[in-house]
């Protein structure tokens, strides 16, 4: 019995010990990891936030009527180019009820006193012939007619403008022809033959006729998040791409950040405006979407590698790479980075161009092309 379990025990032993060598055999003739190397690489780097948005007029005029009333003609339409003064529309006014009646009633009393001085005047007249009343009497009986007379007129053109919104010797200046009141295009005509339309007063911003904008002047009107407004700042460079107008980009300067965020989605949303340079007078449509790219940092035409050679120190977390010193042997170069656009990063120093850097991570990189 305790033969058979010495001799379990030895056969045990020699299996793993004939395994323990076969494992150290195995190891030894596997093949040897060759690195791969790169080199550093002449690039600029841009280090930039993308911002979206839209493109609108920098100065947009809202043509309003200071009169009520409904639009009995339209004279513009979209898209057109006007100047100011030229004719937007034409308002008919409709009159008020209670305003009307109490212009007509101002008239019929107007009429009542012009009457009434005007025989005064005349019997006075005739005692001044005689000589019977004084100049003065005379002159101020005379003045009393003329007032009477000129408040009938004024009731009369107060009657008229209640009715049609202009009177005889105000055509110039007639409330019911709307006009421009600046150059520009036309970008919208809210209105049609037959609406009402509400005067513009210190109580009511009132119905909008027309909007007129110089679309020479457009600006880039956006969103940034929280986490990207502490590193901008006015006057930075932007680079504008709308989604209508492909493959051309448009320059432009940042020259507003708003001091307060809104909350949109759960997220602080602060807004941007750039001014947008279009040398070449391309037409831009008012309302365009567009992507502000707000360039943080640039490098033109720098030393740089790939992020993905670089390796940090775990004690000092100081970037370095390998650098090839001969076939298969390489050695450690601590670097100075610079900006960094998230795939390329600037190398102030520690390389040269001719240096063959270590790809480190060339095992991790082949897995994931595996998966």
């Amino acid at each position: 019995m305790k033969k058979g379990v010495t001799i379990t025990i030895l056969i045990v032993i020699v299996l793993v010990f004939v395994g323990a060598l076969y494992y150290l055999y195995a190891k030894n003739h596997e093949a040897a990891i060759v690195y791969k190397t790169e080199k550093a690489e002449v690039k600029t780097i841009v280090k930039n936030t993308i911002a979206t948005g839209n493109i609108q007029p920098d100065e947009e005029v809202l043509i309003k009527p200071n009169i009520s009333g409904i639009i009995e003609a339209v004279y513009i339409k979209a898209g057109q180019n006007i100047k100011a003064g030229d004719m937007i529309a034409k308002i008919k006014v409709v009159a008020n009820v209670s305003n009307l009646s109490n212009s007509q009633n101002q008239v019929q009393t107007s009429k009542i006193e012009l009457d009434n001085q005007e025989k005064m005047y005349q019997r006075q007249k005739t005692l001044f012939d005689k000589g019977v009343i004084s100049a003065n009497d005379y002159d101020a009986a005379l003045l009393a007619y003329k007032q009477a007379k000129q408040n009938y007129a004024a009731a009369k053109q107060s009657l008229d403008i209640v009715k049609t919104g202009t009177t005889s010797g105000l055509g110039k200046y007639a409330n019911t022809l709307i006009r421009s009141t600046v150059n520009g295009m036309v970008l919208d005509v809210p209105v049609k033959v037959g609406n009402q339309v509400i005067e513009s007063n210190n109580f009511n911003e009132g119905t909008t006729i027309a909007s007129v904008a110089d679309v020479g002047r457009m600006i880039f009107v956006g969103k940034i998040d929280e986490s990207e407004v502490g590193k901008i700042k006015e006057k930075m460079p932007i680079e504008i791409t709308i989604g209508a107008i492909e493959n051309k980009k448009f320059d432009a300067s940042l020259r507003y950040i708003a001091p307060k965020g809104v909350t949109e989605n759960g997220a602080i949303q602060f807004e941007i405006k750039a001014d947008l340079t279009n040398d070449d007078a391309t037409f831009i449509r008012a309302g365009l979407s567009a992507n502000a790219s707000i360039i943080l940092e640039k490098a033109d035409k720098v030393l740089a590698i790939k992020e993905s050679l670089v390796q940090f120190d775990k004690k000092t977390q100081k970037p370095f790479v390998e650098v090839e010193t001969a076939p298969q042997k390489f050695t450690r170069k601590d670097l100075t980075l610079g900006v960094s656009d998230g795939i390329y990063v600037e190398v102030k120093n520690g390389i040269k161009a001719s240096d063959k850097i270590k790809i480190w991570n060339q095992g991790l990189i082949s897995e994931d092309k595996k998966e």
